[in-house]
């Protein structure tokens, strides 16, 4: 590891730590200027069962007697430190209830990758190998048709197909096997298609060129080519696209849930924003963004790592260009 990805590599831990603050403060301040008053609404609810004295000890719990700077210095130091708060509705520590939710959402989100990522895979050898009358003009149109389709009408008709028709899971039981497998593939389809446009605009340009040629003269299967030749160089950029679909990941989970009726994140949030939990709200909200930048940094960190072709200048990356590629490719060796 040379001094220029060092240099590289800090710069970017830099940046990444900047993002993260910006974003927990315009989170505090978007949730605090929210409409209402979560005090009225949540303390003072008659349903709370809260009395005056108990009111007045949650606030100065809360620090909400306090000028906003000051909360936010608070709220920013405590959240740096791993202390998410206390619920205002329940009265638990946000981290717990976090805690409780999170395994599912994980599992889905996890799952709904994976299915995006083998969807795209064979949607991309399909548009390379399968003969034109057989479909091949077909499957370079999927992704379109999956972008077109919203994720909760999909969920509503696999429901209605696998749920009710063929008794695949119950409606009731939506943390089952079944139920997470079409759940999954509810979430993976959309993210799946942007996944499988950047693959196949790379496999068509590797598939152009010189080393590739000269695999297929020597007589390479198709498999064989698309795994050992075309796969790895035209996924690297896939890399940065996976890091940018995780925010439509974590999105397109609160929807899922929703409509499969599985308790995670997605209903934690629906549930602090109806009755203004903002400890909560500013909690889920931020380790979101906190979980995106890492993401996104760990993908920029592992991109000059993965291709020696993205030369680090002046501690800045440069990727490779057509040119770049053009001559990397015809350059390296064939070895079937």
């Amino acid at each position: 590891m040379n001094s220029a990805y060092r240099t590289y590599a800090l710069k970017r831990f830099v940046q990444a730590a900047i993002v993260i603050l910006l974003a927990y403060v315009f989170t505090f301040v978007i949730v605090s200027i929210l409409p209402g008053d979560p005090i009225t609404n949540v303390l003072r609810n008659p349903q709370s069962g809260f009395t005056e004295d108990e009111i007045r000890e949650i606030i100065a719990a809360q620090g909400l007697d306090r000028p906003v700077l000051v909360q936010l210095w608070s709220s920013l130091s405590n959240f740096l430190m791993g202390d998410l708060g206390i619920s205002m509705r329940s009265q638990r520590p946000v981290a717990t209830l976090i805690g409780e939710v999170l395994p599912s959402t994980l599992i889905l989100a996890a799952s709904g990758l994976l299915v995006a990522l083998l969807l795209a895979l064979v949607i991309a050898y399909g548009t390379r190998f399968v003969p034109k009358q057989y479909g091949q003009g077909l499957l370079r149109g999927f992704p379109s048709l999956f972008l077109s389709v919203p994720n909760f009408v999909l969920g509503l008709v696999l429901i209605h197909i696998f749920g009710f028709q063929l008794g695949f899971f119950r409606v009731i039981e939506p943390d089952s096997f079944w139920a997470t497998v079409f759940a999954a593939i509810t979430l993976g389809i959309p993210i799946s298609a942007q996944i499988a446009e950047v693959l196949i605009a790379n496999l068509d340009h590797e598939a152009g060129q010189e080393y590739a040629a000269v695999a297929r003269s020597r007589g390479l299967g198709k498999m064989r080519l698309f795994a050992k030749h075309l796969l790895k160089p035209s996924s690297l950029p896939v890399v940065t696209v996976i890091a940018l679909t995780i925010g439509e990941l974590l999105g397109g989970s609160l929807i899922t849930e929703t409509v499969f009726g599985r308790t995670g994140i997605g209903s934690l949030v629906q549930r602090s924003v109806s009755t203004q939990d903002l400890p909560v709200l500013q909690a889920v909200v931020s380790l979101a963004a906190v979980v995106f930048v890492v993401v996104n940094l760990i993908a920029d960190l592992t991109y000059p790592l993965l291709d020696p072709r993205v030369k680090l200048v002046g501690a800045a990356e440069r990727r490779p260009t057509t040119t770049d590629e053009n001559s990397a490719n015809v350059s390296g060796a064939v070895t079937p």
